[in-house]
């Protein structure tokens, strides 16, 4: 499995690696006055790359914060229902010990 994982580490760099050789043109960027950049194309693709990949880790923080409070408000209602069965079942015991022995035939 590790020969594997490095296999395919060492093909995701010869790709990085010869993309930006192959990718060299420069672009300017450009937003009204506020900014104004000239970078190779490779430079702005990785760069999109990288905005998108902390966009989602964000996105997937976000949903895990919120499925763990789903969880807890979860956890807390099967507290509270199996706290009602408990009780439930003290007061059918009470009952049946209430009414004394009962003859069976």
């Amino acid at each position: 499995m590790k020969v594997i994982y490095t296999v395919i580490v060492v093909l995701v760099m010869l790709f990085v690696i010869t993309f930006s050789l192959e990718n060299t043109l420069p672009i300017r960027i450009k937003y009204y006055d506020f900014f104004n950049v000239t970078a190779p194309t490779y430079m702005l693709i990785f760069i999109s790359f990288l905005c998108g990949v902390i966009f989602t880790g964000f996105m997937g923080i976000v949903e895990r914060f919120r499925l763990n409070r789903t969880i807890t408000k979860l956890n807390r209602t099967i507290r509270e229902l199996r706290r009602e069965v408990r009780d439930s079942k003290k007061d059918v015991v009470s009952e049946d010990e209430a009414q004394g022995p009962a003859d069976h035939q």
